[in-house]
């Protein structure tokens, strides 16, 4: 198995989308109605979003490539683009996201080890993100990659309020 990692672009905007919908779907279409789930995926995914978010100077967007088929998607963020208040120290892993048949390969650690590098080369002290409180295997996975969970705030799928759990790893 050959594995890349390669910076998205915006000829890569097209994709980006399909993937990111993709993704979303697999993993939270099951738990949410299908109107809050449509809201979502129409306000976090357009394509004018998704120009805005592969605009802004403190955001990257990362494809990870399985034998040459994109098998999933970082965004990683840092200064005001952080989707909480947190100091300059710290960079917010925003969304990973593993297309289902690409799921169990390790792949969701080589993007945790992107994001790590990521923050290493800007003098980032720590790595945070937020995860689903229903999400268990997610939240296991992050614990094995020793992020622990240190506060929590709300997320909105559609009109339904959900709590992600907020995870830190110090770097």
């Amino acid at each position: 198995m050959t594995i890349n990692i390669n910076k998205c672009t915006f000829e890569d905007i097209g994709l980006l989308q399909e993937i990111s919908i993709e993704t979303f779907n697999e993993t939270f279409k099951n738990q949410n109605s299908p109107e809050n789930m449509k809201a979502y995926l129409n306000r976090a995914f357009n394509l004018k979003q998704l120009e805005k978010e592969l605009s802004n100077i403190s955001s990257d967007f990362y494809f990870i490539y399985s034998n040459e088929e994109v098998a999933g998607y970082l965004k990683v963020n840092t200064n005001d683009a952080q989707s909480e208040i947190m100091d300059n120290d710290s960079l917010e892993i925003e969304r990973i996201y593993i297309r289902n048949k690409f799921h169990k390969q390790g792949l969701g650690k080589y993007l945790i080890n992107k994001a790590i590098e990521i923050a290493i080369e800007r003098n980032k002290e720590k790595i945070w993100l937020g995860v689903w409180e229903k999400n268990e295997s997610a939240i296991t996975f992050y614990k094995k990659m020793e992020f622990v969970q240190t506060e929590a705030h709300s997320f909105y799928m559609g009109d339904e309020e959900q709590i992600d759990f907020i995870m830190t790893k110090t770097l």
